[in-house]
């Protein structure tokens, strides 16, 4: 069973929190970064991506970034943009993303269940992106980028976060993205309580999106990492698309004929898959759908029947010859977010080919922490991304 605990969150002054509030730091670039918080002081990519106020050419891990992020961060509790609460709460994010509406519990999750596998991972993480995080957090002394966990749905616990709904939330702004914000804050002791207990019936959390930056809390000296803990039903995965550079030597016609070898293949006017274990392949300017012949994968293998896995395994490893995707440079990754336009553009700029992949369900990604196991690298893409900036979770809680 697993314990949740409320925490003294530093948060925006009410009238500043949209102007506050960013994406997380590792979906954009730290251009990407000085561009929307260039004429925005209170952005808080100022603390999450602090290189953006140093010179172009500063390595964006050197000390003197952390070093930046510090004093930013300091420099908004001084000046009162940041203000932290008085006693330990809970707070209710809710995000609404056209029709899709997700409602979590942020708190304080225990490094003591993640090291015991009571939070359970999906994904392999980096040295150097966890040595990061820990460079940031300590220098910074506080936690700002929530790590996103899921559970299967809970009744009691859904009735009481839809019972916090009703009441006049402390935030509630749309931001430039179109996607609406919501905060509530919980403070009463009969509500926190409420909650605690409600959670120590769950049995597992899972770790959804974040595993880098769980994975640097516990390599710090704290107890808890700032999370956001959603329902599994209210999970909304897009696909992860693949784009490769070249055809690994072969022709248009001999590249196809090898694919074929392992999949139906047929034309299309569809880009997207309409149903799992289905892609969509765009080369020299036409869309295929391109589906695994029977028996060319293990079906009851929780991994390799994943569709990406099936993808890597049967086709852009033995034909393409992308062994490691982690670290060949000749594929990339496109967020299902951008669309297919995107992997259509990427194609005529000069890549070879691309694939649209079914989006992950949530069940297969807990499926597989259930059983021990890794996820292909870029297996899920989730939206609507956490926003940054609207809690902060200082490294003295208990």
């Amino acid at each position: 069973m697993v314990e949740i605990k409320p925490f003294r969150a530093y948060r925006p002054r009410k009238d500043l929190a949209k102007r506050v509030a960013s994406l997380p730091y590792d979906v954009l670039s730290s251009d990407e970064a000085r561009r929307l918080a260039h004429d925005n002081s209170f952005s808080f990519y100022h603390i999450n991506k602090p290189e953006i106020d140093l010179p172009e050419e500063t390595d964006p891990y050197s000390p003197e970034v952390y070093t930046k992020g510090m004093e930013n961060f300091k420099e908004f509790v001084s000046d009162g943009v940041l203000l932290r609460d008085e006693a330990p709460c809970f707070y209710i994010y809710r995000q609404r993303m056209g029709n899709h509406i997700q409602t979590g519990i942020v708190a304080g999750a225990s490094v003591e269940e993640y090291n015991k596998g009571l939070i359970k991972k999906h994904e392999l993480t980096r040295p150097d992106k966890e040595d990061d995080r820990v460079r940031h957090i300590k220098r910074l002394e506080v936690q700002v980028g929530p790590v996103f966990l899921t559970y299967y749905s809970s009744s009691d616990i859904n009735e009481i976060v839809n019972r916090i709904c009703k009441r006049e939330p402390e935030y509630n702004f749309e931001s430039d993205d179109g996607i609406e914000h919501i905060l509530w804050v919980v403070s009463d002791s009969e509500t926190i309580d409420e909650i605690r207990t409600a959670f120590s019936k769950v049995p597992y959390l899972y770790v959804a999106d974040g595993h880098h930056r769980s994975a640097s809390a516990s390599r710090i000296d704290c107890k808890r990492f700032l999370t956001v803990t959603f329902p599994h039903d209210q999970m909304c995965i897009m696909a992860y698309n693949r784009v490769v550079k070249d055809l690994n030597g072969m022709s248009v016609d001999e590249f196809l004929n090898r694919v074929k070898e392992e999949f139906v293949v047929r034309d299309t006017s569809e880009s997207s898959p309409v149903k799992p274990k289905s892609f969509g392949m765009f080369l020299d300017g036409k869309w295929y759908c391109v589906e695994p012949k029977q028996g060319t994968y293990d079906a009851s293998d929780p991994v390799n029947a994943l569709d990406v896995a099936i993808l890597q395994n049967n086709l852009l490893s033995p034909i393409l010859g992308i062994k490691n995707p982690r670290l060949d440079k000749r594929i990339d990754f496109v967020g299902g977010i951008r669309g297919t336009d995107e992997l259509e553009r990427r194609v005529e700029d000069g890549w070879a080919v691309a694939f649209c992949c079914y989006p992950t369900s949530i069940e297969e990604l807990m499926n597989v922490a259930d059983a021990g196991l890794l996820m292909p690298p870029k297996s899920t893409w989730f939206e609507p991304k956490l926003r940054s900036g609207l809690f902060v979770m200082g490294l003295d809680e208990e």
